[in-house]
């Protein structure tokens, strides 16, 4: 049984910085492309950014050149360092894995709340 369980979420004043953490189990990890998703009440889920099983990494407009996202294979593993946190980041931060050998296995996080405010 696959679970993601996120924690780092919090609040933190705009300009700051909070690192999300995702740790995985029930999982062969390196198989696996990981990503972090937000979502905002009354928005879709959005991508923020990923990162393959080979280390390839893409992010959303909005994160690029303030967030970077990083696994660690041993420890099971996955990350996002946000830095020049704005309210509009304001956002119920995902976890989010998938299956690379076998496409619909995919599985969430419960959601950790990221709020930047004043």
């Amino acid at each position: 049984q696959v679970q993601l369980v996120e924690s780092g979420g919090g609040r933190v004043q705009p300009g700051g910085s909070l690192r999300l953490s995702c740790e995985a189990s029930g999982m062969i990890f390196t198989i696996y492309d990981m990503a972090w998703y937000r979502q905002v009440p009354g928005k879709q889920r959005e991508l923020v950014a990923k990162i393959s099983t080979r280390g390839s990494i893409n992010y959303a407009d909005s994160a690029k050149g303030r967030f970077t996202i990083s696994r660690d294979n041993n420890k099971e593993a996955v990350y996002l360092q946000m830095t020049s946190l704005k309210p509009d980041d304001t956002a119920v931060y995902y976890c989010y894995a998938i299956d690379t050998d076998y496409l619909a296995d995919e599985y969430w996080g419960q959601g950790t709340q990221v709020t930047v405010s004043s």
